[in-house]
Parts: structure tokens; sequence; C-alpha cells
């Protein structure tokens, strides 16, 4: 597969979503041909009632996220917590990369004006799937005892590095019930 532009370039969310895709209609179709996702698991653990901590990552800053990093955050925090709490704990992947970035490639070089066709014809064609967050909207969720919240909030930080954009990690306690007890 070819390099991609950095993260950088596509992180805001500044422009039109295209994500037009349709398998019922395909010539009304905005995107021919969609890019894979580089994001294939979106439930880990064992998923349990028992549970009576939730903990989410929320984004602080509406951002755009490419398939590839949510996938690199994902992977580092469910080998983190497969490590140190294995079954017990339910992780979930909450967004879902939908938004289809184009690139506009260009040649370069000597002798390249004659060859390109500059800004003529720049929609561009489809290189990667990014999911766009709005402020407070939560990219991972995990559930567990809250007795494991702090190995939880550390394989959180782990996956930040892996992310671009400010998080925040909210923990939710509940109260187990004497139905739920008994």
């Amino acid at each position: 597969m070819a390099r991609l532009r950095p993260a950088r370039t596509c992180r805001t969310p500044n422009s039109q979503s295209w994500a037009r895709y349709s398998l019922r209609k395909p010539r009304k179709n905005y995107v021919r041909a969609l890019p894979h996702t580089s994001l294939l698991v979106f439930r880990m653990g064992a998923d349990n009632s028992n549970y009576d901590t939730e903990i989410t990552l929320d984004a602080e800053i509406p951002i755009q996220l490419r398939s590839n990093s949510i996938e690199a955050a994902r992977m580092v925090a469910n080998k983190y917590l497969e490590s140190n709490i294995p079954n017990m704990y339910y992780f979930v992947v909450k967004s879902y990369p939908h938004n289809v970035i184009r690139e506009h490639k260009m040649a370069t070089g000597a002798g390249a004006d004659r060859i390109s066709q500059g800004m003529s014809l720049a929609f561009g064609s489809p290189i990667s799937l990014a999911a766009r967050l709005k402020v407070r909207q939560s990219v991972f969720m995990i559930r567990s005892n809250s007795e494991n919240a702090p190995i939880i909030k550390h394989a959180l930080k782990r996956a930040m590095s892996k992310l671009s954009g400010s998080y925040s990690i909210n923990v939710n306690t509940f109260r187990k019930t004497k139905a739920a007890i008994a």
C-alpha cells in the first residue's frame, strides 16, 4: 500500500464529510471504490453483567482520526489489559471510521507542468477512512470492576499516545443492587 500523508493534514474536520457509498444504487455513489478500513475488531474481552465500573476515553476537541491510528491505539490498550487482567474486562470501540479521505495526487519534478492537469478535476482519489469525533464523544469504552480501574486508566493513557488530539478519561461507577448481588 502507498504511504499516506501525515495525520496532521487531515485531523481537523473543517470540510464536508464524504461518505456516500451505496450498495443499492451504485450509480449514485460519490465514491467509486471504498478503501478498506484497518479497524476490524470492535468488541474484546468478556461481557459480564457484574461489572460495576465504566471507563471511557472522550475527545476534548473536534477531531478526525484515521482508522489505522484507532487500530494502533486499540491494539496497545487491549494487549496491556490482556496481560494484566485477562478476561476481567469488556472493551468496546465506540467510533466507526466512515469518512472517506481523498488525496489529489499531483506530478512533481521537471516537466510536470506538461503532464499534470493542475487543479482541474481535483476531487481526489480515496486513500483512507476516518472517524469524525465531536467534543465529549467516546472513542473507547471499557467495563470492569472498580479494583481494575488503575490498570484500565494506564491502558487508556498508552492508547492516547497513538492518537492525535487531546482526550480525557472519565470513570462512571454503578452501585450493585440487591437483585444483582443475589
